[in-house]
């Protein structure tokens, strides 16, 4: 039982939870505030490359689970990339692609956006894999990857 300072009433969970979210907030906000927005950019970036390449590679070694999940990740990070530049704020904790697309590349298109929601499955598989998603052939994380390298180049000019 949670009992307020100066207040000896005990709160009811409704309001035990909506002072654990106000203070969990605070909490967010207050570490936000710390971070060199210009460095986290730059952080997002040189992973998204880095990710990037290591995705390439393990398509090209037929390991498409890994291959296909840090595809997901390079985007995931040069997403964020540009949530931090648009806002000059830390880009929200999600894993979704479209959500972080919403949040700081309006200019993106159907099709660019349809892709990202596809990409999402490749985070899931990557992390769960005991689901037993169907993965792609290699011929369509080939596909994938070229359409997927295709929009991050995009995302890079837009810097």
């Amino acid at each position: 039982m949670l009992i307020r300072k100066n207040n000896p009433v005990p709160l009811a969970a409704t309001d035990q939870i909506a002072l654990i979210l106000l203070d969990l907030s605070g909490l967010f906000n207050r570490i936000k505030s710390m971070f060199d927005i210009d460095k986290q950019i730059a952080h997002w970036r040189s992973g998204a490359e880095e990710d990037w390449q290591v995705a390439c590679e393990l398509i090209e070694q037929g390991r498409i689970r890994h291959g296909m999940f840090f595809a997901h990740l390079a985007l995931e990070k040069i997403l964020r990339a540009h949530v931090c530049m648009a806002t000059r704020e830390l880009a929200p904790p999600t894993h979704n692609l479209v959500r972080l697309a919403q949040n700081g590349v309006p200019t993106l298109n159907s099709q660019q956006m349809d892709l990202l929601a596809e990409v999402n499955s490749f985070n899931i598989e990557g992390r769960y894999p005991e689901l037993l998603l169907p993965l792609p052939t290699t011929a369509e994380a080939k596909d994938y990857l070229k359409r997927i390298g295709e929009l991050v180049e995009c995302l890079k000019t837009l810097f």
